[in-house]
Parts: C-alpha cells; structure tokens; sequence
C-alpha cells in the first residue's frame, strides 16, 4: 500500500484503505462493469468502468444541467434518482449487471451510497 501523509485527513486515510483494499479483489469487465460511486459533502457521483479496456461507459452525477433541474429533496432523496438515472442509461447501452463499488465509502442503511444502490436496483440493474 502506498504511504499516505500523515498530514492527510484521518478519515480520508481509512476511505483510501478501505478502497484499496477491495480494488485489490474487485474488478469489472465488459459483460459485467463496475459502477463506482463518489459522494461529497453536497453531490453524488457514479460512473460505470469497464476495468479490461479501462473505458467510461457511462456516467452521471447531481451536477448534470439536465438532472440538476429536477432535483428536489436532501441528499438521500437525490442519490436514489441518481441511481434511477445511471440504471436508465445502462439499459440504454445494454448493461443489466453490475459489479457495485462503493469507493471505499461505509455502505450505511439508510445512507446516500445504500440509496444509489437502492435505486439503481429499482431501475432494474442487478448486483
């Protein structure tokens, strides 16, 4: 593992650890993609990475013109329609699984990553 700095966030140590450490078994491909997820303090990011070309497939987030518009409700209730809305864009493109990586983040019940999941789930990805 690589030395992290001591003077880096506590907490971002342990996500970087966490990260890496499932990286180190996890892998997508291109029948079964990964779907990253990023959240920060105000926005959710997901993507999803074909590991073998190491290609974007698709990839949406709070910040997009088009999804920012319909955005109503806290954190929780935008990263559901993200997860809506990177399940609608797999379909698009033909992708029904997914391997699901949660970046290193704690998957909470009842947190924004465990609502990505929830809705892309309800979109009809399957993980």
């Amino acid at each position: 593992m690589k030395q992290l700095s001591k003077h880096v966030n506590r907490n971002l140590r342990q996500r970087l650890r966490r990260k890496m450490r499932t990286r180190a078994r996890m892998n997508g491909s291109t029948a079964r993609p990964r779907m990253v997820v990023f959240r920060s303090n105000r926005h959710v990011y997901v993507q999803v990475v074909d590991d073998l070309k190491g290609h974007t497939l698709v990839a949406t987030s709070t910040l997009m013109p088009e999804i920012r518009e319909g955005l109503e409700g806290g954190l929780k209730a935008r990263a559901k329609k993200i997860g809506l809305e990177i399940a609608r864009l797999c379909k698009e493109k033909g992708i029904g699984q997914v391997v699901f990586d949660r970046n290193g983040f704690i998957y909470r019940k009842g947190g924004r990553i465990d609502a990505v999941a929830a809705g892309a789930r309800e979109g009809g990805l399957d993980f």
